[in-house]
This record gives C-alpha cells, structure tokens and sequence, in this order.
C-alpha cells in the first residue's frame, strides 16, 4: 500500500472504566461476523478505550480481560496499572495504535505512539485516572487518564474512509454526564470530518446496556463488564451499519 493512500477502515474508542473495555470489546466481536474486522487497522483509544485497543490489537480475548486482576480503589501505588497490562499486553508494540493521555501540569490531550512505546506503558498514562490512580511517566513525561479531558477525543481520529466510534459512556448512559459526553463528541465528530472527508459509525450503549451501569462505582465492577461485553456484542449484530 503506498505510504499516501487513505485507509479503508479506522477505530476510536472512548473511555468507561471495565465497563467500558467490556463493552467496546463486545461491540468488536459483534461486528466480525458483520464483515468489519478492527484487529488490523489504526485505532485511537483513551482511558479504557486504550485497553480495548490493545486487546484487538493482539488479538487478546475477553475472558483474559476479564479475568485480569483489578486493584481497589482509591491505590496510589505507583505502576500499578503498567503491571496489569504488562501480564496482558507483555512489552508489545504496535505502530497502528495510539492513545490519548494528559500530560502534567496542564492537562494537555497528548497522542502516544504505540510504536514507539510498549502498548502496556501507555493504557496505563491513558488510564490513571486522578485521585484513583497515581500518575504514570512515560518517556520522563507524567499522564493521567486521557478522559479527564475528552471521552473519546475524536478529533485526534485516525486519517480514514470510514471510522468506527464506540462510546461506552454516550448514549443512553446516566443523565447530565451523557449528555456531556454526547456534545463533546459529536463536535469533535465535526472536526473529524472537516479535516478527514470520511463517515462514521457511532456505538454507544442502548437502554440495556446502560442500564447495567447506574452511577460511576458500577464501571469498576468485573461482574457488570461481563454483562456489559454480551450486551455490547447483541447490538453490533442488530445495530445498522451504515457509515454516515
């Protein structure tokens, strides 16, 4: 493929605790059978939107997600989260994917290269979330969850045809804060577009899915991941897919 030709296909997922990986990921493996296949394009992930990335990335099931170890919270050990994923994700590379973080002292939305950093360094500046987590440096810079500033920093979307958007905290998720999620997005959608030409195809929980996760204490909760993954997976399979 010449370095200057526009891929066909591109991910960005958004952020939402394990609730979020679980969903993201089931929305994945939904839309496999459907013909869109996200294992080998560029993606874009923040906060758990990373994670899911990863995952499809090095084509990691759901059950290793879900049977991953999840610390308590509030934990301010530092490279705690860098060690989950390093049991995962091993020191892997992947130059297709990239994550958003902020960097300290200014929160400002940075874009880490997963080929250049092992993907297990950067879900973890991408994820620790503040007051919950300690900071996590990479490369001498300090991180914390790239949600703090944008839920899924679409505007920052690979160059692409079509984009795939999964949104684990839109849609039909808990009021005011949806919303929010919501208006943030689909201006940033707008940018998307101005800068790429291309469409999209939004995911984000319907009613049942949503309703599994009521208030944020409820997106840590291993059990409500795994509901959420099957859900997220029946609405791949049922949801119309077409790019607008």
């Amino acid at each position: 493929m010449p370095a200057t030709s526009i891929p066909p296909l591109a991910g960005v997922f958004g952020g939402g605790g394990l609730f979020g990986i679980g969903f993201a990921m089931g929305v994945l493996e939904g839309l496999k059978p459907r013909g869109i296949d996200l294992s080998e394009v560029p993606l874009l992930g923040t906060s758990a939107g990373s994670w899911a990335a990863a995952a499809t990335a090095f084509e990691v099931p759901f059950q290793v997600m879900a049977d991953m170890r999840v610390p308590s919270f509030p934990n301010p050990k530092p490279g705690l989260l860098a060690g989950i994923a390093r049991e995962i994700f091993g020191d892997q590379k992947d130059p297709l994917i990239h994550v958003m973080a902020c960097s300290l002292p200014r929160l400002q939305r940075t874009m880490l290269d997963g080929g250049k950093y092992p993907l297990s360094e950067l879900v973890a500046a991408s994820s620790a979330v503040p007051a919950l987590l300690s900071p996590h440096a990479v490369n001498g810079t300090r991180f914390v969850d790239g949600g703090v500033r944008s839920g899924t920093s679409v505007d920052y979307g690979p160059h692409a045809e079509n984009l795939v958007i999964i949104a684990p905290l839109a849609g039909a998720m808990w009021g005011p804060f949806a919303r929010f999620v919501d208006k943030g997005m689909y201006k940033e959608i707008a940018q998307w577009k101005k800068r790429t030409g291309g469409k999209v195809l939004i995911f984000s929980p319907r009613n049942s899915a949503a309703s599994i996760a009521r208030n944020p204490v409820h997106l840590f909760d291993k059990a409500r991941a795994i509901e959420a993954y099957h859900l997220g997976r029946e609405e791949a399979v049922t949801f119309d897919l077409t790019f607008s």
